[in-house]
């Protein structure tokens, strides 16, 4: 059975590696390809080492507590590998007025679990912190398919809560205006709690308190849960390096766009831009959506326009390095993020040598810039000098660095965050449906159930599964 892998990215190299743990576990004839543009394997996942620092271009982590990659992991042996975050500055800050303030602790995405450090912060006026309150006795809100962020953060918390750290921490993950983000695809927990126990804040109080019951550890954070967070010792690329090792020689190919997508008596025909011809009998597309759907649209014109409907955003992440004693801000957190009321050009920033050892020499420290995304797609378009000035401006603006950096790296990453918009679990659906009018024909990726890379792994490996069961079981 001839199968073809279209894209090498981690969802695509998740898809190959379980295909060939299939082949091995259940002696099946399988002769994989896996089809990549690119003269390198992992998409947006990069690691470079410069002058004894290390440099992630894309991700620089995962969340553990989705099990797919730390799974994956452990069966290719680099789970011994895998570094937690810095137990000692587990919090972030939020730019209010021109200022670093740090999310209250205790204050987790969208709400407070922790009445003291809320009500002490400056970040919220004391209008702001009663309207949030107010959560504790509203109703619970309408019945509804799917809302925006924006609107559930609004209507159970207020505005302040939406446009001070709700806004700026979300759009810190999926690089989207809330006002268009789907909370039924992003964060159900949000509305589950709603439907369970009617206020957020009182259900976030019970899980931590249900949590220090059970032995949790409760340490101090703020932001995200970052305890959650994993990388690799040598960076994510590790993660690449050992999936591309395990699969057989001939499996990848490099250099290898796919430029037509045809079905044919034999199954599927692909055509590779420099004139190759392979034929399979099932293909898994792992690229994203827009670029699946100049695939199928010869033979599939509606599968074409509902992948098309899956707008994404672009973004650029720039690294700086520079000299410890050249950094003023005693840099004791994971890094900030930016509200958009703030009208700067940054989304965020992290501290990256102080997220993670072994980042920076002793004596140095490396921060990671993003910016654009879709709160902002028009700075995506500047040239790079116009991007790094506007990087520097921010730096000597809010960490107070008047310093050159001792070099930067600048990573540009076009139309590669899906932004998932209201209703996205349906038009999902709907794909889905209309694939299975093509047998042998997967979609897989970022695109369709989640953003992150566990959630890539889990994508990659089930369509795999779905193809050599629907193969083997004909």
């Amino acid at each position: 059975m001839r199968v073809v892998i279209v894209g090498g990215g981690i969802t695509g190299l998740a898809a190959a590696h379980r295909l060939m743990e299939l082949r091995q576990e259940k002696s099946l004839p399988l002769d994989v390809r896996l089809l990549e543009a690119r003269d390198r394997l992992g998409g947006s996942i990069a690691t470079r080492r410069q002058d004894g620092f290390l440099i992630e271009e894309g991700p620089d982590a995962f969340l553990s507590q989705k099990p797919w990659a730390l799974k994956l992991c452990q069966r290719i042996g680099i789970a011994d590998q895998l570094i937690q975050t810095n137990e000692t500055y587990r919090r972030t800050f939020v730019v209010h007025r021109g200022k670093l303030h740090p999310v209250p602790e205790g204050f987790y995405m969208l709400a407070p679990t922790q009445f003291a450090p809320f009500v002490r912060s400056p970040l919220f006026s004391w209008r702001g912190k009663v309207r949030m309150a107010m959560d504790l006795i509203l109703p619970r809100g309408p019945k509804q398919e799917d809302e925006s962020l924006a609107s559930f953060v609004l209507r159970r918390l207020g505005r302040e809560a939406l446009e001070r750290v709700a806004q700026p921490l979300v759009s810190g993950v999926y690089t989207s205006d809330p006002q268009r983000l789907s909370l039924r695809t992003t964060m159900p927990r949000f509305l589950e709690m709603e439907e369970k126990h009617r206020s957020i804040i009182w259900a976030m109080w019970r899980e931590r308190h249900q949590q220090r019951v059970n032995g949790a550890t409760g340490q101090r954070e703020s932001g995200a849960r970052y305890s959650l967070f994993v990388s690799f010792k040598d960076g994510m690329a590790t993660l690449i390096d050992a999936l591309a090792a395990r699969l057989p020689e001939g499996v990848v190919r490099l250099n290898h766009r796919v430029e037509s997508l045809l079905p044919d008596e034999c199954g599927w025909r692909l055509t590779v831009a420099n004139g190759e011809t392979l034929k399979a009998d099932g293909v898994i597309i792992t690229t994203p959506a827009h670029h699946a759907a100049t695939l199928v649209r010869t033979f599939d014109p509606v599968l074409a326009s509902q992948l098309a409907d899956i707008q994404y955003a672009s973004s650029v992440v720039v690294n700086l390095a520079y000299r410890r004693s050249d950094v003023p801000h005693p840099l004791d957190g994971f890094g900030f993020v930016v509200p958009a009321i703030e009208k700067r050009r940054l989304i965020a920033c992290s501290f990256s040598s102080v997220k993670f050892a072994g980042r920076a020499p002793a004596g140095y420290a490396l921060l990671r810039c993003f910016l654009g995304g879709g709160i902002q797609p028009e700075i995506y378009h500047l040239d790079d000098d116009a991007l790094l000035d506007a990087v520097r401006h921010e730096m000597r603006d809010l960490l107070g660095i008047t310093a050159p950096p001792l070099f930067s790296c600048l990573s540009r990453h076009p139309q590669s965050m899906p932004q998932y918009a209201v209703g996205h679990l349906q038009r999902v659906a709907h794909i889905r449906a209309q694939v299975e009018n093509h047998r042998g024909l997967f979609l897989a990726g970022n695109a369709y159930g989640g953003v992150g890379i566990p959630d890539c792994v889990r994508s990659g490996e089930e369509a795999a599964e779905k193809l050599a069961g629907k193969f083997v079981g004909s």
